[in-house]
């Protein structure tokens, strides 16, 4: 946990963004794997964890605007929790490090929201995403399920985005040790990718540690020689020479806070000529992105301009044909990188995502464009000082979107298909950095992850 005052701030931030009612914050509950007493690793809810910082199943918090106060809802182990798990923190002592005066026992939460209701109060809460939680909400706020999503409350929504989506220094901090710790994982899956191993022997090795140096990866790891699947994680092929593996893969700290890179480099340690042509597009497009990121800018320019370099790179190589900079407006560079540029980071890896992409990327300023891989875009707003991001550009060959655009003669007068079939079996190749956006531009977070062809054939010679 951070310091108290930390939590007091920000809740008393939130409370200025929305007029009054209730606050609900349902925290996560544990979930069974195959029977109750053996469940999944622990994740507490993430709004949870900025507001209140306890890491802890079964708790609820809520704050009262109309009668200025906050309580945390949950209930003390017993002797025969203690005598599984040892002695354990009491709710109020938790509730005293975040600054919460306030506990009552779960059973009561019910009661309190109840009474809230009979007297007209409104009720905000955040859309739910755990299955417990919504037969919570549906079984005490009397709504249907499939209204759940809907009668989430937007002000609450909005406010909760306008806070975390500025990173404070403290957060800063904890980023930089999960980059770092990012870092570490890719750096060993190029030192000991070899011919002949098992992907999930990578895998299984990066993905420990990230346990060893936090609280686990951030989402499960993508590593794959079959790197034109965007989201593989599918690790049972056998390493060969001549192919190139994809690895997208980050780590999150006990704090919550995550990383998120994504490396491409060949089994045998040196790029082929044809890997290094296509590699050095998409390294120049990730750099060239990162140069030009800035507070101001939205977003969305950056990924335009991202795009148009594939383009243009493709157009070099005689996979692509016309005005590069009019078929990546068009979205002809799709068929290559149907992606957008990147997404926010923080205590999520797509940061605050359940409170929906419309949220927390776009506003009334700028809206989801409707053509195919612009639109897949997660973050597109202006840029503002403290915004964590990823700058994750791609070029990858699907056999199944190619013959679909070429049976559709789709773009034909920007895009070579002859030659582009003759790449079927490449794979793809995506770079990731994490990036900070500074008073006057930004930086890539933790230590330097080689990503040059240069520095990763060194690294993998050594």
């Amino acid at each position: 946990m951070f310091n108290k005052d930390t939590y007091i701030q920000r809740r008393k931030a939130l409370k200025k963004t929305v007029n009054n009612g209730i606050l609900l914050f349902m925290g996560n509950n544990e979930a069974p794997m195959n029977y109750p007493s053996n469940t999944y690793h622990y994740r507490q809810d993430s709004h949870f964890i900025y507001f209140f910082g306890i890491h802890l199943d079964h708790l609820a918090a809520v704050i009262d605007l109309d009668e200025d106060k906050e309580i945390i809802f949950g209930d003390n182990y017993t002797i025969d929790d203690i005598i599984w798990m040892g002695n354990q923190p009491t709710i109020e002592a938790l509730a005293d490090k975040c600054g919460v005066a306030n506990t009552l026992p779960s059973a009561q939460l019910i009661e309190y929201l109840h009474k809230a209701q009979k007297a007209g109060r409104k009720i905000h809460y955040l859309p739910p995403y755990r299955d417990d939680n919504k037969i919570f909400l549906h079984n005490t706020l009397s709504i249907p399920f499939e209204q759940l999503k809907a009668s989430a409350s937007v002000e609450f929504i909005k406010g909760v985005v306008s806070l975390r989506e500025i990173k404070e220094e403290e957060e800063l901090k904890e980023m930089e040790k999960a980059c770092n710790l990012g870092v570490a994982m890719h750096t060993a899956a190029m030192e000991y990718c070899k011919a002949g191993k098992l992907e999930r022997e990578l895998a299984g090795m990066i993905e420990g540690i990230a346990l060893a140096g936090g609280n686990g990866v951030s989402f499960p790891v993508i590593l794959s020689q079959n790197g034109e699947t965007l989201h593989n994680h599918n690790h049972e092929q056998i390493l060969e020479n001549g192919r190139l593996l994809l690895v997208d893969a980050g780590a999150e700290l006990k704090s919550g806070y995550s990383s998120d890179y994504t490396r491409t480099f060949p089994v045998s340690g040196k790029f082929t000529q044809k890997q290094k042509d296509i590699y050095e597009i998409v390294l120049q497009a990730n750099m060239e992105a990162i140069d030009m990121a800035k507070p101001g800018l939205n977003y969305f320019d950056v990924h335009m301009y991202a795009t148009t370099i594939i383009a243009k790179g493709l157009t070099k190589l005689g996979l692509m044909k016309g005005n590069p900079e009019e078929a990546a407006r068009k979205g002809a560079h799709a068929l290559f990188m149907p992606h957008g540029l990147g997404h926010m980071l923080g205590l999520d890896v797509h940061d605050m995502e359940d409170l929906g992409e419309n949220y927390v990327g776009y506003n009334e300023h700028i809206q989801r464009s409707p053509i195919f891989g612009h639109g897949s875009l997660r973050c597109a707003k202006k840029l503002q000082k403290g915004f964590i991001l990823t700058v994750e550009p791609g070029i990858y060959f699907i056999p199944q979107l190619i013959d679909i655009w070429e049976k559709e003669n789709k773009f034909s007068e920007y895009i070579n298909y002859d030659k582009v079939k003759t790449y079927i079996g490449f794979g793809g190749i995506r770079i990731e950095d994490d990036i900070v956006i500074t008073e006057t531009g930004c930086r890539v977070i933790g230590t330097p992850l080689p990503k040059k062809v240069a520095d990763i054939e060194a690294l993998m010679a050594e």
